[in-house]
């Protein structure tokens, strides 16, 4: 009986450790926060261009409405590199999963996401956008290959409509440690920018059953004297 136990324990442990995905990474992943559950990140994201840093931090709410749906809302305080602060913008999002893996092959879900304009004049957009993408898992026992894209509708002022896609690989190296890489690609999102890649590392380590540490670090590969030369993420993510 006790061996009998100690497997489940065993087996279940793997399956979280497969399971995760999405955060720290650039691309998201399809897997909806479990049912009558949270996931409640408190982050830090940031990105160098011309020796400057700006970014945001804040947190990152998520509830388990209802079988494969999940409620988002992000409450940021954003900076740049001239010493403005203030509250960036707040974002609003539901994630839908329509297909399952273990009957279809594949996670695939939808996941609108809606950016407030900003309550600051220094810091942040002043006007909404919404993004409309897909985002697909696939698991290989330790191993999960995820990402997807879509496009941000955004067009104001100088700001322009794009497009994003991502995919990242990641491993369990145990069950409390995942190691991932990821390649991420996005269109120009204003008149006077460039299309920019990057190629990222991450890393997700679980404390324990309800507190998780998240850091990324990604290098940007393309135009980077127009774009960010490196992105940066960092997080504790309390689970209940």
């Amino acid at each position: 009986m006790l061996r009998l136990l100690a497997i489940a324990v065993a087996v279940s442990c793997l399956a979280i450790s497969t399971a995760r995905a999405g955060p720290p990474y650039l691309s998201d992943d399809p897997e909806p926060t479990d049912y009558q559950h949270y996931e409640i990140y408190l982050f830090g994201n940031g990105e160098w261009s011309n020796h400057v840093m700006a970014g945001e931090t804040g947190i990152d709410f998520n509830y388990g409405a209802a079988p494969d749906l999940q409620l988002t809302a992000v409450l940021p305080l954003a900076y740049d590199g001239e010493g403005h602060r203030g509250l960036g913008n707040g974002e609003l999002a539901a994630k839908y999963r329509f297909l399952h893996q273990d009957t279809d092959g594949w996670d695939v879900s939808v996941f609108p996401r809606v950016f407030l304009p900003s309550a600051s004049r220094d810091v942040g957009s002043q006007h909404a956008a919404l993004l409309l993408p897909l985002w697909a898992e696939k698991d290989f026992g330790t191993w999960s290959l995820f990402g997807g894209g879509g496009c941000v509708l955004n067009r104001s002022g100088d700001d322009r409509n794009y497009c994003l896609a991502g995919a990242a690989l990641s491993h369990a190296i145990t069950s409390d440690l995942r190691l991932g890489v990821e390649v991420f690609h996005q269109s120009a999102d204003a008149l006077d920018s460039k299309a920019s890649t990057s190629f990222g590392a991450g890393l997700t380590y679980d404390v324990n059953e309800h507190y998780h540490l998240l850091v990324y670090w990604g290098p940007g590969i393309q135009n980077v004297r127009k774009t960010a030369s490196a992105d940066w993420y960092s997080a504790l993510l309390f689970t209940f």
